[in-house]
């Protein structure tokens, strides 16, 4: 059984029709978010200008069967604890957010999917990258 960690913006190129993402996507058995990615998804919502119809396909996605909200608990503050010990020791800090994607994507032994490069540089988990024009490095 595969399983998948979806990141913001593997989530946003689904949404744009990422051929790459997409095919990530129907590959997997099973599909997670945690409240970090919810909570940025979110957050895009308030600024845009289709808040209701982004709104309704995030509720679309998430009333699928292979799709789960994981918690973040104190097994993922350990994980997020030593992530960010290691991109410090190595001097190549992501954006905070990120780092908590990654710890449950670390607790839970699942991939992300993303298009963001910088995921790349956590060496304790597996990525499945989707080079995009607007992932960052």
């Amino acid at each position: 059984m595969s399983r998948a960690l979806l990141d913001t913006s593997g989530y946003s190129a689904f949404m744009r029709g990422d051929a790459v993402v997409t095919e990530m996507l129907q590959t997997v058995d099973a599909i997670y978010v945690n409240a970090v990615v919810l909570g940025e998804l979110r957050a895009g919502f308030l600024r845009g200008r289709m808040r209701q119809k982004n709104e309704a396909r995030l509720g679309q996605l998430l009333a699928s069967s292979r799709v789960s909200v994981l918690s973040i608990d104190e097994d993922t503050a350990e994980r997020y604890a030593v992530i960010l010990n290691t991109l410090w020791s190595v001097g190549t800090p992501i954006p905070t957010n990120d780092i908590w994607i990654a710890a449950s994507a670390m607790q839970y032994g699942l991939a992300v999917i993303t298009t963001d490069a910088h995921f790349l540089k956590i060496p304790q988990i597996l990525v499945w990258h989707s080079p995009s024009p607007k992932s960052t490095s």
